[in-house]
């Protein structure tokens, strides 16, 4: 399948698919700690998420491997389409009729990767810690506080960094989510509109998140 550019494409669209799949699941449960309701609901499903045997040993490892894999695929890609064109997929000028988010898809790529190392680092290894290597003690009611202390101790450095990382994953998926339904040969419809809309709007949630929890702590302390 590496050998054939439609299969190669494939990889791509369909490991896309699933990471946007992840997306729209993760933006659902963080958005309801949005719910003035003291992180009752978002304590219940992170909970859940967290010590659910199916969620944390076979959806979690198939969703870094999706990762991993899309972003590899990514790089192969960019380095044949370089040696292909011996011209740099994000060289061409404005001038082209190219968008500039089809234009830097390994720009906004590579930005996208380095927020995940983060957000992994500030979220996901942490939460690693306290489970498998401190052994604490199961806590249902941890996770809306841990949330809102992350973004506080971040500083706004962080939340300003969050934002600009959404902001280029909503150029990312505006011209990855596209060229995934053109790959499985979806060109027209109303599926297009979707996609303009998804990319704005999962971006913008996460940015509201962010920015939401940030000001509160800020308020609170």
């Amino acid at each position: 399948m590496l050998n054939s550019s439609i299969g190669r494409k494939l990889i791509m669209a369909l490991s896309g698919a699933f990471l946007i799949i992840f997306l729209t699941q993760h933006l659902l449960i963080n958005l309801t700690s949005l719910i003035p309701d003291n992180g009752k609901l978002f304590n219940i499903i992170s909970h859940f998420m967290g010590n659910n045997p199916l969620v944390q040993f076979v959806l979690q490892p198939v969703l870094i491997a999706g990762v991993i894999i899309h972003f590899t695929m990514g790089m192969y890609l960019e380095i044949l389409n370089q040696r292909t064109r011996q011209v740099s997929y994000v060289a061409p000028s404005g001038k082209s009729g190219a968008s500039w988010a089809s234009r830097n898809m390994i720009i906004s790529g590579l930005v996208i990767l380095a927020f995940l190392i983060m957000h992994f680092y500030d979220f996901w290894v942490p939460e690693m810690v306290y489970k498998y290597v401190e052994f604490k003690p199961l806590d249902e009611n941890r996770y809306f506080h841990e949330l809102q202390e992350k973004f506080y101790n971040g500083g706004v450095v962080k939340v300003i960094m969050y934002c600009v990382s959404f902001i280029l994953l909503g150029l990312h998926l505006a011209h990855g989510f596209a060229s995934s339904l053109q790959s499985m040969g979806i060109t027209r419809g109303p599926i297009q509109v979707v996609t303009k809309l998804f990319s704005i709007i999962v971006p913008l949630g996460f940015i509201t998140i962010a920015i939401f929890h940030y000001i509160v702590t800020l308020y609170n302390h």
